[in-house]
């Protein structure tokens, strides 16, 4: 994961897993600017708005501001090769819940 503070409080991440990578920035110039800057050193393919991450897959609520990963593409998938039949439920995260980078593990450097 590479990441650059824009100015104020944006930046822009970039994420990189083999052979795919992920922008993801408020900043729409940046993102743009970066695909142009990447696209000229390497060959790349632009395919658009992300709908999946390694197995989750997002959904966007763009009217309440909310993204979500899930898995049920994938839990469906293990249900059925097990031969079990459930309903899928949601399990958000309490709404008083904030994620904060304290929460982040920290990594103890060895000597």
């Amino acid at each position: 994961m590479y990441y650059n503070k824009l100015s104020g409080r944006e930046y822009i991440c970039l994420l990189f897993y083999v052979d795919d990578m992920l922008i993801a920035s408020k900043n729409i110039c940046a993102i743009d600017k970066l695909k142009k800057d990447l696209s000229s050193e390497f060959e790349m393919k632009d395919l658009g708005e992300t709908k999946k991450v390694l197995v989750m897959e997002v959904e966007r609520d763009w009217k309440r501001g909310k993204v979500s990963l899930t898995l049920k593409g994938y839990l469906k998938k293990v249900l059925q090769k097990f031969n079990i039949n459930s309903d899928i439920v949601s399990t958000p995260l309490a709404p008083h819940f904030k994620l904060k980078a304290t929460m982040s593990p920290t990594i103890v450097e060895e000597c």
